[in-house]
């Protein structure tokens, strides 16, 4: 590997292993590296022992660190002047699942977290009741980074304003489905005005904004965790929805 390929892979890491830590960059002083190789042979070592992939996760953990960063600084929106914590989302790179919720709600805007009250309790459960986790192979975030306040809907004005943070999300993370959690998140995703009981269930192709010739992303939607601990009724149709990405899962 050459100096410049060590150099920035541990630029990558620090800043991954900051955004980790508290999510605030600090500066230190930069390494000394050494060529073990002619440049022409460590492009050549890098791609036949795997160091290609290592490099590219790391500069994804970077990018996600990234835009976590700016996320807190964001001031696009009134919001930041009521949240506590932004909340830019968090879970695995290269999620085989991407969780997209409509906004944080008030314990999410105290932790910085998505999905971490009662509601956040049972997407936990549903999703691993199809082998689902945001610790192994799911990546959970919103449309909108700034809880709302009252936990009303996002204004059109908020949800635009936080858009690109999840477009570049997506980018970055390249997950193989999006699981839309609830009426927001799926108007949003889909730019439509239909309601979650007509989105629900059924596979849209969602193409990531600005990416020519990206690949088309499957995305189902289903009903808000929220929705169903106020509807029990709920339960049966999100199973169904949630059985239809398990079985699209397993092919």
């Amino acid at each position: 590997m050459t100096a410049e390929d060590k150099t920035r892979l541990a630029a990558l890491l620090d800043t991954a292993g900051d955004f980790l830590r508290d999510g605030h960059w600090r500066e230190r002083e930069t390494p000394v590296f050494e060529d073990d190789v002619t440049v022409d042979n460590a492009a050549q070592t890098i791609a036949g022992d795997g160091g290609g992939d290592s490099l590219e996760a790391a500069a994804a953990i970077a990018a996600i660190a990234a835009i976590a960063a700016e996320v807190r600084e964001c001031r696009a929106c009134g919001l930041c002047d009521l949240r506590i914590l932004p909340v830019p989302g968090e879970g695995v790179q290269r999620p085989l699942v991407l969780v997209v919720g409509e906004a944080p709600g008030s314990e999410e805007d105290e932790r910085g977290k998505p999905f971490v009250g009662v509601a956040g309790h049972l997407l936990d459960r549903m999703l691993a009741s199809i082998n689902l986790s945001r610790e192994t192979n799911c990546f959970i975030t919103n449309t909108v980074k700034c809880r709302p306040p009252g936990n009303r809907d996002p204004s059109p004005e908020e949800t635009e304003a936080c858009a690109s943070f999840l477009a570049r999300q997506i980018r970055v993370l390249r997950p193989a489905y999006i699981l839309c959690m609830g009426r927001i998140a799926a108007q949003t995703m889909l730019r439509t005005s239909e309601g979650i009981g007509r989105l629900r269930g059924t596979f849209f192709d969602y193409t990531p904004d600005s990416a020519a010739g990206a690949p088309a992303i499957p995305l189902i939607a289903t009903y808000h965790p929220s929705a169903l601990l106020r509807d029990a009724n709920l339960k049966r149709p999100a199973w169904e929805d949630l059985k239809k990405l398990l079985a699209r899962l397993q092919t």
